[in-house]
Protein backbone atom coordinates (compact mmCIF):
# COMPACT_ATOMS: atom_id res chain seq x y z
CA UNK A 1 0.00 0.00 0.00
CA UNK A 2 0.88 3.63 0.24
CA UNK A 3 4.68 3.63 0.95
CA UNK A 4 7.09 6.99 2.22
CA UNK A 5 9.94 4.48 2.24
CA UNK A 6 12.16 4.37 -1.20
CA UNK A 7 11.76 1.32 -3.63
CA UNK A 8 13.98 1.39 -6.99
CA UNK A 9 13.18 1.41 -10.69
CA UNK A 10 13.66 2.87 -13.74
CA UNK A 11 10.98 4.54 -16.20
CA UNK A 12 9.50 2.06 -18.94
CA UNK A 13 11.45 2.27 -21.93
CA UNK A 14 14.82 3.30 -20.34
CA UNK A 15 17.01 0.27 -19.91
CA UNK A 16 19.75 0.84 -17.38
CA UNK A 17 20.08 -0.27 -13.46
CA UNK A 18 20.11 -4.09 -14.32
CA UNK A 19 16.26 -4.05 -15.96
CA UNK A 20 14.52 -2.25 -13.87
CA UNK A 21 10.89 -1.70 -15.05
CA UNK A 22 8.24 1.34 -14.20
CA UNK A 23 4.75 1.03 -15.79
CA UNK A 24 2.19 3.54 -15.33
CA UNK A 25 -0.10 0.33 -16.63
CA UNK A 26 -3.58 0.05 -17.55
CA UNK A 27 -5.33 1.15 -13.79
CA UNK A 28 -6.04 5.03 -14.82
CA UNK A 29 -4.32 8.03 -14.03
CA UNK A 30 -3.91 7.20 -10.46
CA UNK A 31 -1.89 4.06 -10.89
CA UNK A 32 -2.55 0.96 -8.71
CA UNK A 33 -1.52 0.06 -5.27
CA UNK A 34 0.04 -3.00 -4.14
CA UNK A 35 -2.78 -5.10 -3.23
CA UNK A 36 -4.56 -5.44 -6.18
CA UNK A 37 -1.16 -6.06 -8.21
CA UNK A 38 -0.59 -8.76 -5.96
CA UNK A 39 -4.00 -10.45 -6.75
CA UNK A 40 -3.84 -9.73 -10.48
CA UNK A 41 -0.27 -11.01 -11.12
CA UNK A 42 -0.49 -14.21 -8.65
CA UNK A 43 -4.42 -14.75 -8.50
CA UNK A 44 -4.48 -15.31 -4.75
CA UNK A 45 -7.58 -14.04 -3.25
CA UNK A 46 -6.27 -12.57 0.52
CA UNK A 47 -8.37 -10.28 1.40
CA UNK A 48 -7.36 -6.69 3.65
CA UNK A 49 -4.33 -3.81 3.52
CA UNK A 50 -1.17 -5.41 2.55
CA UNK A 51 -0.17 -5.52 6.48
CA UNK A 52 -2.58 -7.84 7.31
CA UNK A 53 -2.37 -10.54 4.26
CA UNK A 54 -0.19 -12.34 6.40
CA UNK A 55 -2.78 -13.42 8.89
CA UNK A 56 -5.85 -13.42 6.25
CA UNK A 57 -3.63 -15.99 3.91
CA UNK A 58 -3.67 -18.69 7.24
CA UNK A 59 -5.31 -21.39 6.55
CA UNK A 60 -5.69 -20.33 2.54
CA UNK A 61 -2.15 -20.18 1.63
CA UNK A 62 1.39 -21.53 2.63
CA UNK A 63 3.04 -19.01 4.57
CA UNK A 64 7.12 -19.50 5.82
CA UNK A 65 10.16 -17.74 5.95
CA UNK A 66 12.02 -18.73 2.41
CA UNK A 67 11.19 -17.11 -0.40
CA UNK A 68 9.63 -18.40 -3.80
CA UNK A 69 9.30 -17.11 -7.06
CA UNK A 70 5.48 -16.39 -7.20
CA UNK A 71 5.29 -15.97 -3.50
CA UNK A 72 4.00 -12.63 -1.59
CA UNK A 73 6.61 -10.71 0.57
CA UNK A 74 4.93 -9.40 3.26
CA UNK A 75 5.14 -6.12 5.33
CA UNK A 76 3.20 -5.56 8.21
CA UNK A 77 1.87 -1.87 8.96
CA UNK A 78 4.51 0.62 10.27
CA UNK A 79 5.82 4.19 10.31
CA UNK A 80 4.67 6.06 6.95
CA UNK A 81 3.55 2.28 5.65
CA UNK A 82 0.43 2.41 8.29
CA UNK A 83 -1.44 -0.44 6.00
CA UNK A 84 1.91 -2.24 5.28
CA UNK A 85 2.52 -3.61 1.80
CA UNK A 86 2.90 -7.00 -0.76
CA UNK A 87 5.20 -7.35 -3.09
CA UNK A 88 5.63 -10.64 -5.22
CA UNK A 89 8.96 -12.65 -5.70
CA UNK A 90 10.29 -12.21 -9.36
CA UNK A 91 14.21 -13.93 -8.82
CA UNK A 92 15.71 -15.55 -6.20
CA UNK A 93 19.35 -14.51 -6.39
CA UNK A 94 21.43 -15.74 -4.23
CA UNK A 95 20.66 -17.09 -0.36
CA UNK A 96 20.13 -13.48 1.33
CA UNK A 97 18.81 -11.51 -2.27
CA UNK A 98 15.94 -12.18 -4.20
CA UNK A 99 14.71 -9.64 -7.32
CA UNK A 100 10.69 -8.23 -6.84
CA UNK A 101 8.42 -6.90 -8.58
CA UNK A 102 5.54 -4.11 -6.50
CA UNK A 103 3.24 -1.23 -7.39
CA UNK A 104 3.13 2.16 -5.25
CA UNK A 105 6.25 2.43 -3.76
CA UNK A 106 7.59 5.16 -3.99
CA UNK A 107 10.99 6.95 -3.72
CA UNK A 108 13.48 9.16 -5.66
CA UNK A 109 12.22 9.63 -9.59
CA UNK A 110 9.84 7.17 -8.68
CA UNK A 111 5.78 8.19 -9.33
CA UNK A 112 3.53 6.57 -6.58
CA UNK A 113 1.19 3.67 -7.98
CA UNK A 114 4.13 2.74 -10.95
CA UNK A 115 4.43 -1.06 -10.85
CA UNK A 116 8.18 -2.00 -10.64
CA UNK A 117 10.11 -4.60 -11.65
CA UNK A 118 13.50 -6.06 -11.16
CA UNK A 119 14.15 -4.62 -7.41
CA UNK A 120 16.44 -5.43 -5.33
CA UNK A 121 15.62 -6.58 -1.73
CA UNK A 122 18.31 -7.87 0.85
CA UNK A 123 17.81 -10.05 3.74
CA UNK A 124 19.30 -7.99 6.67
CA UNK A 125 18.54 -10.28 9.08
CA UNK A 126 21.00 -11.27 11.76
CA UNK A 127 20.10 -14.81 11.55
CA UNK A 128 19.32 -15.03 7.79
CA UNK A 129 15.67 -15.77 8.25
CA UNK A 130 13.90 -13.33 5.88
CA UNK A 131 12.45 -11.39 9.02
CA UNK A 132 14.30 -7.98 8.03
CA UNK A 133 15.01 -6.49 4.50
CA UNK A 134 16.31 -3.45 3.05
CA UNK A 135 15.09 -2.98 -0.19
CA UNK A 136 16.97 -1.20 -3.22
CA UNK A 137 16.55 2.63 -3.91
CA UNK A 138 15.90 4.56 -6.64
CA UNK A 139 17.92 3.93 -9.90
CA UNK A 140 20.73 2.92 -8.12
CA UNK A 141 21.81 -0.57 -8.21
CA UNK A 142 24.41 -0.01 -5.15
CA UNK A 143 22.01 1.72 -2.74
CA UNK A 144 19.25 0.47 -0.20
CA UNK A 145 17.41 2.10 2.10
CA UNK A 146 16.00 1.47 5.42
CA UNK A 147 15.52 -2.04 6.84
CA UNK A 148 11.64 -2.88 7.15
CA UNK A 149 10.29 -5.28 9.60
CA UNK A 150 9.00 -8.89 7.28
CA UNK A 151 6.11 -10.98 8.33
CA UNK A 152 7.26 -13.79 5.72
CA UNK A 153 6.12 -15.10 2.49
CA UNK A 154 2.98 -16.24 1.43
CA UNK A 155 3.34 -19.05 -0.73
CA UNK A 156 0.85 -19.52 -4.35
CA UNK A 157 -0.19 -23.21 -2.84
CA UNK A 158 -3.25 -24.60 -0.49
CA UNK A 159 -2.19 -24.39 3.33
CA UNK A 160 -1.24 -28.02 4.26
CA UNK A 161 -3.96 -28.08 7.38
CA UNK A 162 -2.07 -24.81 8.90
CA UNK A 163 1.28 -25.62 8.78
CA UNK A 164 4.11 -22.90 8.22
CA UNK A 165 6.33 -24.63 5.50
CA UNK A 166 8.86 -23.18 3.18
CA UNK A 167 11.08 -24.25 0.85
CA UNK A 168 14.48 -23.13 -1.51
CA UNK A 169 15.18 -26.21 -3.31
CA UNK A 170 17.13 -24.43 -5.21
CA UNK A 171 19.94 -23.97 -2.24
CA UNK A 172 18.55 -27.30 -0.21
CA UNK A 173 16.71 -25.04 2.02
CA UNK A 174 13.88 -26.30 3.77
CA UNK A 175 12.10 -25.28 6.96
CA UNK A 176 8.87 -27.05 8.41
CA UNK A 177 7.31 -26.12 11.46
CA UNK A 178 3.68 -27.77 12.23
CA UNK A 179 0.81 -26.85 14.21
CA UNK A 180 1.02 -28.93 17.83
CA UNK A 181 -1.28 -31.84 17.72
CA UNK A 182 -4.93 -31.95 19.53
CA UNK A 183 -4.42 -32.64 23.42
CA UNK A 184 -7.08 -35.90 23.52
CA UNK A 185 -7.08 -37.06 20.18
CA UNK A 186 -5.26 -39.70 18.97
CA UNK A 187 -3.89 -40.99 15.40
CA UNK A 188 -3.03 -44.49 16.32
CA UNK A 189 -6.03 -46.72 15.71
Amino acid sequence: MAATSRGNTRAAGARRGGGRAAYAGSYGGGGVSCVPYARQVTGMTISGNGGQWWYNAAGLYARGHRPEVGSILAFPGSGGMRAGHVAVVERIVSPREILIHHANWGGPGIRRGSIMSGVSVIDASPNNDWTQVRVQVGHSAENYGRIYAVQGFIHNRPDAGGAVYASSSRYGLEEVAEAPATRGRSTRR
